[in-house]
């Protein structure tokens, strides 16, 4: 029984984890696209717009170093589950019916691992939960 309390007691620190392996690798799918970092399969779209990649990879940078930081993690994370969930519709799931043949399977990850985040928030070692602690002692009354 007291592991299993142990066990929780850790469960912030757990998310936190998962958030900010998850946002550097959403952020790293954006720097691809834009900077060719990592080099790799999708590197050097460069800034042109003509190619709707393009608008997710902003999406991805922008809420990739969002959701690391924990810094507005619900909205960033909302943001970006949506853009993975059409990503899948739209450049997935027209190939094949299967995530694994379609190449889709990170997308759905992603898309639930972001949305996961919305309900649960940012866990510890978060932007989010420093402004929450200042917010909660400025609204306090001080004691004498």
């Amino acid at each position: 029984m007291s592991d299993e309390v142990g066990i929780a007691r850790r469960s912030p620190y757990a998310l936190a984890l998962l958030r900010i392996v998850s946002g550097l690798i959403f952020l790293e799918h954006g720097t691809q696209k834009f900077l060719s970092f990592p080099p790799g399969e999708s590197a050097g779209m460069g800034w042109s717009f003509a190619h709707p990649g393009a608008y997710a990879g902003i999406i991805e940078v922008v809420t990739g170093v969002l959701i690391t930081f924990g810094l507005f993690t619900r909205p960033a994370a909302l943001l970006a589950s949506g853009t993975m969930a059409v990503a899948y519709w739209y450049a997935h799931a027209p190939q094949n019916v299967f995530p694994v043949n379609n190449g889709g399977d990170a997308a759905i990850l992603y898309c639930f691992v972001f949305l996961y985040l919305v309900f649960a928030g940012p866990g510890a070692w978060s932007v989010d939960a420093v402004r929450a602690r200042k917010l909660s002692n400025a609204a306090s009354p001080r004691s004498a």
